[in-house]
């Protein structure tokens, strides 16, 4: 089992810029893979940015340029820095990790909200 938490949520104007925190906690040595998730109410929760454990990144193209992930999977620590934010950046980040065994898990979610 893994537990997942995140911080640094909150209100920024557009343009602004945050950095998100996620620390994983139990089997943390079965994280194959950690990421950041975007979900507005009524849609789908999106990958944002996924990093493994062998240090390769994915991004989603609206956070191409943009974000940064980071961390060091293997520690259970990954971070999310977000540059140049938009309103359509607004909504809750969930961080997760995949297990070796495919297990997906969750965090709780942290707001971000863009606007003026």
């Amino acid at each position: 089992q893994v537990q997942l938490v995140e911080s640094g949520g909150g209100l920024v104007q557009p343009g602004g810029s945050l950095t998100l925190s996620c620390a994983a906690f139990g089997d943390v040595r079965s994280i194959e893979q950690m990421g950041w998730y975007h979900w507005i109410p009524g849609t789908q929760r999106e990958s944002v940015a996924e990093i493994t454990d062998g240090g390769s990144t994915w991004y989603r193209d609206s956070a191409k340029c943009r974000f940064t992930i980071s961390g060091d999977v293997a520690k259970g620590a990954v971070y999310l820095r977000m540059n140049s934010l938009k309103p359509e950046d607004t909504g809750v980040y969930f961080c997760g990790a995949r297990t070796y065994s495919g297990s997906y898990f969750w965090g709780g979610g942290t707001q971000v909200t863009v606007s003026s």
